[in-house]
């Protein structure tokens, strides 16, 4: 039997990711401070408690997922509210019509939001950004899909660790960062922890679903 997860209910999982940003605002603000602005993990957090303020609990997870998308545009300066505006908002249109998840389609769903991202950025692995995260968490999505969701969710949040912790030992080459030189190597960098967080709030709670449905 094929595993799916609901989309019915999509303001659980989405509340459960402003709740891992919220949590996370000051460590997230700590790590950007090492070498940015030091305010990522406060626009972050700012961006996310909108959407917790205008989350309807009848949401499906499209619909949650467009909330998401509109309090990051609004709520989150400079770079960041596009970016993952973009990449929740390309997710909610691929999985619009669906009832329920397969894990194909769940990896589907990350790639569309990819997509999105990628039609306004140029970043890639390798640039010391969320990128470094993003992008090898979704292929390996993509990769392990045909095995089910439990072996896919846990493959997907190591290559987004992997990609996280890579950006400890890269040179920033885009933004602020970036003029720093070899002085942004030897930390994490803040996109790519925040990406990681939020990857791994998604695994889980598909993963909560999949539990409570056996």
């Amino acid at each position: 039997m094929t595993m799916q997860i609901s989309t019915r209910h999509g303001s659980q999982l989405v509340s459960e990711l402003v709740t891992v940003i919220k949590r996370n605002r000051d460590y997230l603000s700590e790590i950007d401070g090492a070498i940015g602005d030091g305010d990522h993990g406060i626009n972050m957090a700012k961006g996310f408690s909108l959407c917790g303020e205008k989350l309807n609990q009848q949401q499906s997870l499209a619909e949650a997922f467009d909330t998401l998308s509109d309090a990051l545009m609004e709520g989150i300066g400079g770079s960041m509210g596009p970016l993952y505006g973009s990449f929740f908002m390309g997710m909610a249109d691929r999985i619009r019509p669906k009832s329920f998840l397969t894990a194909e389609d769940f990896a589907d769903m990350l790639r569309a939001g990819l997509t999105e991202l990628q039609d306004i950025s140029e970043a890639g692995v390798g640039d010391k950004c969320l990128m470094d995260t993003l992008i090898p968490a979704v292929e390996m999505a993509e990769r392990r899909a045909a095995e089910g969701y439990p072996i896919m969710l846990e493959a997907m949040g190591e290559a987004a660790r992997r990609g996280r912790d890579s950006t400890r030992d890269l040179v920033a080459k885009i933004g602020r960062a970036s003029r720093l030189g070899e002085r942004s190597r030897g930390v994490l960098d803040a996109g790519a922890v925040s990406c990681c967080l939020l990857l791994e709030q998604m695994a889980a709670c598909a993963q909560q679903q999949l539990t409570e449905k056996a």
